[in-house]
């Protein structure tokens, strides 16, 4: 008779996980004030084998942010910052030559890095761009002929400033929709902007390393034992699918604001990210809440709005609300905008 399937939820795990990345959360909090949904979408991203991409002025930590995970996470780090004259071998690598030896010798690029910062993205002409988005999508690069498998874990962390356009190259849609999120970074409230300047008085606080890329593996895998019931597949294919064909779902004013809905790959990522956050939460089953925690940060860079949408102001995030609201969930309960506020 075969032995019974176990899973990581069967019996007292020898670690939990919960337990382990809430501290490990709490440490780079100690660095990092007033970006507390940021860094649980960067955590989320990393365990569920994403990347993400940030939008926000500068100043807002969010170098400091990756550096600082990495410390606590125990990977490694590096920063590339994105300028017109790169070229594809400053992000991948290339052959050099030496003339002592009359051989070529291959020098990897700073993508080989556990957590990897790429630096106002949008200032890369399109072929950097690319390479960047390759090794996201493909986990390693040919050079030469050999293939190098990039470190795992995994995450590239690309920002981009919204305020300035000259001297940029905007990301196609189809790179975009590579990222995992697009997470908007916000000025800290005014008490947060004051701790962080009490902060820097007081100099740079070290930070202790709590986890290691082994054990950063093992949350990977027992990621993959969180439960996705039908239901919440369900209504994750739902909202991706409001984006695509909003009068199917009761929002036709929503049908000339909308060029080009989310992808199936907006609904992959609902799905994959919802197990990550309910392991967070310590559960080992996702939700449609946790779905919907996240729809706004998995979907809103997938969305292409019309030039009439566009020029009335009206946002992704605009468009995602009207259909959080309207959208039900699998028992058929809507939650209000302030409904949704309060259990986030």
């Amino acid at each position: 008779m075969p032995p019974p399937h176990t899973s990581a939820f069967d019996g007292p795990p020898p670690e939990d996980p919960r337990t382990a990345l809430q501290e490990a959360l709490q440490e780079i909090k100690q660095v990092i004030v007033g970006q507390d949904a940021m860094l649980e979408r960067l955590l989320v991203a990393l365990l569920a084998g994403g990347h993400v991409l940030l939008e926000g002025v500068p100043g807002l930590a969010k170098t400091l942010t990756i550096k600082t995970m990495s410390e606590v996470l125990g990977g490694s780090f590096a920063r590339v910052q994105f300028t017109p004259d790169l070229v594809p071998a400053d992000i991948i690598g290339t052959r050099i030559y030496r003339p002592n030896s009359g051989d070529f010798e291959t020098s990897l690029g700073p993508v080989f890095a556990n957590f990897v910062l790429a630096d106002e993205i949008n200032r890369a002409p399109a072929k950097v761009q690319s390479a960047l988005l390759e090794v996201m999508q493909e986990g390693q690069v040919t050079i030469a002929g050999t293939t190098y498998e990039v470190p795992k874990p995994f995450i590239v962390m690309a920002t981009q400033n919204p305020i300035e356009s000259e001297g940029t190259y905007p990301l196609p849609e189809a790179q975009v929709d590579r990222f995992l999120m697009k997470v908007l970074v916000d000025y800290p409230t005014v008490s947060e902007e004051s701790a962080v300047v009490g902060r820097s008085l007081a100099g740079g606080r070290g930070v202790r390393e709590l986890l290691s890329l082994e054990r950063l593996e093992h949350f990977r895998r027992v990621t993959k034992e969180v439960n996705v019931e039908r239901d919440v597949i369900a209504y994750a294919v739902a909202l991706t699918d409001a984006t695509r064909n909003p009068a199917n779902h009761g929002l036709p004013e929503l049908t000339g604001q909308i060029e080009h809905g989310a992808s199936p790959r907006g609904s992959i990522g609902l799905v994959h990210a919802a197990r990550v956050l309910a392991l967070l939460r310590g559960r080992g089953h996702a939700t449609t809440q946790d779905v919907r925690d996240l729809a706004r940060d998995v979907l809103r860079h997938r969305l292409v709005l019309s030039y009439d949408a566009l020029a009335s102001g009206t946002s992704s995030d605009d468009v995602l609300e009207r259909v959080l609201e309207k959208v039900s969930d699998p028992n058929g309960a809507r939650l209000t905008k302030r409904q949704r506020v309060q259990a986030a």
